[in-house]
């Protein structure tokens, strides 16, 4: 069941999460977020990297797909060097 607060906004844009959310899902200092907002609705969402299982799930899926395809490592490392020869580079002035 979901738990329900309430809280204010700071004048540089802070809000607080209440303590008994807080623990209830786990957050800690550092807890990262992706904002989402529409209408009168701000919608936070805690993000996270992949534990290395699913990491290890997702690129063998990606490297399936990609055979699937017939791309090739080598058509990769050539698709990078493209990219990259045609990016700026930081502090480059374009």
């Amino acid at each position: 069941m979901a738990t329900l607060g309430t809280t204010r906004m700071s004048s540089k844009g802070q809000v607080v999460i209440p303590e008994d959310i807080r623990r209830r899902l786990g957050l800690r200092a550092g807890t990262q977020f992706v904002v989402l907002g529409e209408g009168d609705v701000v919608i936070l969402r805690s993000i996270a990297p992949p534990s290395m299982e699913d990491f290890d799930s997702q690129m063998a899926a990606a490297r399936k797909a990609a055979r699937l395809a017939g791309i090739r490592p080598k058509d990769v490392a050539e698709a990078i060097k493209t990219v990259r020869r045609r990016a700026p580079r930081a502090g480059r002035n374009v």
